[in-house]
């Protein structure tokens, strides 16, 4: 029987990383990327876990935060610290990580393909290929040269829009828009953020989420996110963040604006016949946070990883019970990490008066601790009874008091 020839579609952390698990395992492995010197707009934080488990490189790493700062509508301000010397989150900027997990992927034996997926044909039988119909720019060309490629698994790595998604009729989600802008400061005013990243909370910044500061190389990314209904307010809200940083911003200069889309819960559909959607395409971006890239990349291994194993690898054609055996097992994993930060959201992000509260709440230090203990490793470890008790009552008290808080 032929080999098992699988199609990767988007080489960000996701693609790549799914990519890389079915080269290391012999299969043969097309890896599908429109821009190679794509630059995702991107807050760009990942916890620690990932630098380890991910085997990324320090220099990847632009940034290691180990103080944030939140600051509530009123502009109280609460200083966090990671105490432990060994431990930060990691600040890095999309180009230099996608970059670097793309051509390790590459280099595995993936083979990298500089080209716009524009078509996907369904097969009508569970023995017959998938066609894919691109426009291979290896030429340097915009256009392109159209060519088609058969493989017998699909993956849908290529983001919040994907194409992939569509052809398989996944469904669609709600979604957030982030906009971000990098400046660049004067040195003396970067020095402030060399380790420190802020968060802004307030209906004059975002009604539903958060603003951010967070320092990358040579500049800072500042930027916002909202719920699609609420779209129209994106530079509005923009201004807001610039306004409740301004001080901090004396002399920056706009090198870069941007913005994305941030899927705010999975697809109706994310496995469909011998195609799986992973990442931003399936919608692995958590609420309250908004962190994507560590679970991006996190299901697309699982999902590599669960094709290797249920193809033997690579010597017999996985079914759709196959494939549903990797969203069986992420969410196993981590349906309850999303339930919880959806929840999280909800109650804390609905109001000033709550936002003001959950600034409140995260000056405790059993608060901060469980906190960075989930993100950073991304397990939660159950907190004595008597700081599950202390807790609870701080949210309460601090969900009152916020009421009389918020401007």
């Amino acid at each position: 029987m032929p080999a098992l020839r699988v199609a990767v579609v988007g080489s960000g952390p996701a693609g790549s990383s799914a990519a890389e698990t079915l080269a290391k395992a012999g299969i043969e492995t097309y890896l599908f990327e429109r821009k190679l010197d794509n630059a995702k707009p991107c807050g760009g934080a990942i916890p620690l876990c990932m630098v380890s488990e991910f085997d990324l490189p320090p220099e990847i790493i632009d940034r290691q935060v180990r103080n944030m700062k939140m600051i509530s509508p009123s502009d109280i301000e609460v200083d966090i610290h990671i105490e432990k010397q060994n431990e930060y989150i990691g600040m890095c900027r999309r180009e230099v990580l996608d970059g670097f997990m793309r051509n390790r992927a590459a280099e595995l034996g993936a083979n990298l393909i500089n080209g716009t997926v524009y078509k996907l044909d369904i097969p009508t039988s569970n023995s017959q290929p998938y066609t894919i119909y691109y426009s291979d720019h290896s030429d340097g060309s915009v256009k392109g040269t159209h060519k088609t490629l058969k493989v017998d698994v699909v993956i849908g790595a290529d983001g919040a829009n994907s194409r992939v998604a569509k052809a398989i009729d996944a469904g669609d989600y709600n979604y957030a828009i982030a906009f971000q802008e990098r400046i660049s400061l004067p040195d003396n005013m970067m020095n402030y953020y060399q380790d420190l990243a802020e968060m802004y909370v307030g209906n004059d910044v975002s009604p539903d989420f958060y603003a951010w500061v967070f320092p990358k190389y040579d500049h800072v990314a500042v930027g916002t996110g909202t719920m699609r209904v609420n779209q129209a307010l994106i530079k509005k809200l923009q201004a807001g963040i610039r306004a409740r940083a301004a001080k901090k911003l004396v002399g920056g200069k706009i090198i870069k604006v941007e913005a994305h889309p941030i899927p705010e819960h999975p697809r109706p559909r994310r496995v469909v016949g011998r195609v799986a959607l992973v990442g931003d395409a399936a919608g692995t971006v958590t609420k309250s946070s908004g962190e994507g890239i560590y679970f991006a990349a996190k299901s697309a291994r699982m999902c590599a990883e669960t094709i290797v194993e249920t193809s033997n690898s690579g010597s017999r054609i996985p079914t759709e019970n196959d494939l549903k055996l990797y969203l069986k097992r992420w969410d196993k994993k981590y349906g309850m990490t999303y339930k919880v930060l959806d929840i999280l959201q909800r109650v804390f992000y609905n109001s000033d008066a709550s936002r003001e509260a959950f600034v409140e709440m995260c000056a405790d230090k059993d608060v901060q601790r469980l906190t960075f203990d989930s993100y950073l490793y991304k397990t939660v470890v159950p907190a004595n009874p008597l700081i599950q008790m202390k807790i609870t009552a701080k949210t309460i008290g601090s969900l009152l008091r916020g009421n009389a808080l918020a401007p």
